[in-house]
């Protein structure tokens, strides 16, 4: 299992960071570095895909996310890790506020070399299992993995299932809403508008991914499924989840800019569905479920107004854990999960807790 970060109220020991992705969440978590709360944390780097800083100077400047729009040294890690190195804080934490799978793949090493990560990234804990068990073995360095902001937006749910599986419960079943973007986009399809115009909603935003079809393909929910299942115990392979979808096929390889120029082209099927479910009293949810087996599905269910799901407001997420001591009715934990401001809060929360020694 990943290390569990606690909270406390006198930090240990100041911390050394360096942000990697200065995007929506990125720059949110820069604005919440300039508040009070972060006082433990020292920023010595920051960088962009193409730029980045490590001038104490600039770095302390409020328009840092816009300035490496424009200027900055060439990004090279190498540069940046040294900044964190020379640093004289007892702690060192890189903090990966992308969606890059090829970042995310270093986590390991970057555990495995004494750095604590903390990261929104869900690509290498909810991808291959290959990956999944190489950061379990990095774990064992001593290193921390500060992981609250991979599911959920912060919501404490890895640290439920964490805590219930040292108690010695076991997960048998798992249902919910796992995409803040899916929710608000089914919560508000109603009819009155084209899915499309909603989907163009939810990235002004910043409710979706970068590219909306890591949530409409379903990928990022089976990401957070995995995440989960696996802290529970699972050892679930990604093509062991059966998906569905929302993408059709003739999106699926094209370029973002096209696919966005082509959103219209989702609304046929699925104001179909919305209206099929309507006439039968019923309303459409994007639901991921978890058997006991270990059998897993992710995709788009139509559901009764009496269902959990069907009474979620905005961009609710919404966990059901049924456990061997939850088990007459579910654990469920629900609250907003999606959103730059609650996602950085809670990377916000995992280098605190660094800084806590806990």
């Amino acid at each position: 299992m990943s290390a569990v970060l606690a909270d406390c109220s006198q930090p240990a020991a100041p911390v050394a960071v360096v942000l990697l992705g200065t995007g929506v969440v990125g720059g949110a978590l820069l604005k919440l570095l300039d508040t009070p709360a972060a006082a433990p944390l020292r920023l010595v780097g920051a960088a962009n895909s193409r730029r980045q800083q490590t001038d104490p100077w600039r770095l302390a400047q409020r328009n840092l996310r816009e300035q490496l729009r424009h200027e900055g040294d060439p990004r090279d890690d190498a540069a940046l890790f040294a900044a964190l190195d020379a640093s004289d804080a007892a702690a060192k934490v890189i903090v990966d506020a992308t969606a890059s799978a090829a970042l995310a793949v270093r986590h390991a090493s970057w555990l495995a070399q004494g750095y604590h990560v903390v990261t929104a990234n869900k690509a290498l804990a909810g991808g291959e299992l290959a990956g999944w068990r190489a950061l379990q073995a990095a774990l064992a360095s001593g290193a921390r993995y500060g992981d609250a902001a991979t599911v959920g937006a912060g919501l404490p749910v890895l640290s439920t299932l964490r805590r219930l599986r040292r108690c010695g419960d076991s997960l048998l079943t798992l249902e919910g809403v796992f995409s803040g973007s899916l929710s608000y986009l089914f919560n508000q399809y109603d009819g009155s508008l084209p899915f499309s115009a909603l989907l163009d909603q939810a990235r002004a935003l910043g409710y979706t991914e970068p590219d909306p079809r890591l949530d409409l393909s379903g990928e990022d929910v089976v990401r957070k499924l995995l995440i989960l299942a696996r802290h529970a115990g699972f050892s679930l392979g990604s093509d062991e989840v059966e998906v569905e979808s929302l993408v059709p096929p003739a999106l699926r390889e094209v370029d973002t800019a096209t696919f966005l120029d082509r959103l219209s082209e989702l609304d046929a099927a699925l104001a179909e569905g919305r209206a099929q479910a309507a006439a039968r009293g019923n309303v459409l949810r994007f639901l991921a479920r978890l058997d006991q087996r270990g059998r897993a599905r992710v995709g788009l269910v139509e559901v009764p107004p009496t269902h959990p799901s069907a009474r979620l407001y905005g961009t609710d997420n919404q966990f059901a854990l049924t456990t061997t001591r939850y088990n007459t009715q579910p654990m469920v934990i629900q609250g907003p999960g999606a959103g730059p401001e609650v996602t950085a809060q809670a990377l916000l929360g995992d280098a605190l807790a660094v800084a806590c020694g806990s």
